[in-house]
């Protein structure tokens, strides 16, 4: 009997992440910059999912800047979570994204908001930064990496993409699915968030 060499089994860890442009880039407009940004997310470590459909949403906090085009895809990784991030921020760098204000408009933003369901650094921090009024999150950025993202779970323009790809997903934390989150949420929340039509 001819024993065959086994491959070396690499761990993926499965990922979600979220996509968001309102201002046109090198590659071109935002439509185009979110398309580019997903093709650019593939390396050898990182295998591209389910992706959404793409939307057009107004801009957070309201008159902020352009509707953005927004958008959510599912990721396997073999890279760590501060690794991950760092590929984003590369991305986005990559693409022209400068960081001067907290939610200002922006050539490409890209979210980590799950890693497998870590709850990173610890739930406690976690909650903290989940509870943050409005006014303080405009003012205050975390200095380390929070997962789940800390805001998912109330904002309409990540989760109406997460239906897409991921409507039975559960919430670390607050053990609710995607479906349950976005029926929870304010209607008004979700006025003029429509569909791009390609």
């Amino acid at each position: 009997m001819v024993l065959q060499p086994q491959k070396n089994h690499v761990s993926l860890t499965k990922c979600i992440i979220a996509v968001g442009a309102n201002l046109p880039s090198a590659a071109g407009g935002v439509l185009e910059t979110a398309r580019v940004a997903f093709r650019l997310l593939a390396t050898d470590a990182v295998r591209l999912g389910a992706v959404s459909r793409f939307y057009l949403t107004p801009a957070y906090p309201a008159g902020s800047g352009p509707d953005y085009v927004n958008a959510a895809a599912q990721l396997e990784t073999s890279l760590r979570p501060a690794a991950l991030l760092a590929h984003l921020h590369r991305i986005e760098q990559h693409l022209g994204r400068t960081r001067r204000a907290r939610w200002e408009s922006r050539v490409l933003d890209l979210d980590l908001l799950d890693y497998g369901g870590l709850i990173l650094p610890d739930l406690a921090t976690y909650r903290h930064w989940a509870q943050l009024s409005p006014d303080v999150q405009r003012q205050a950025t975390p200095e380390q990496l929070i997962l789940p993202h800390p805001r998912l779970h109330e904002r309409a323009f990540v989760l109406v993409p997460l239906m897409d790809i991921a409507p039975d997903w559960c919430h670390p934390v607050w053990g609710r699915s995607v479906a349950d989150m976005l029926e929870q949420l304010d209607p008004q929340l979700l006025e003029g968030i429509r569909r791009v039509e390609s």
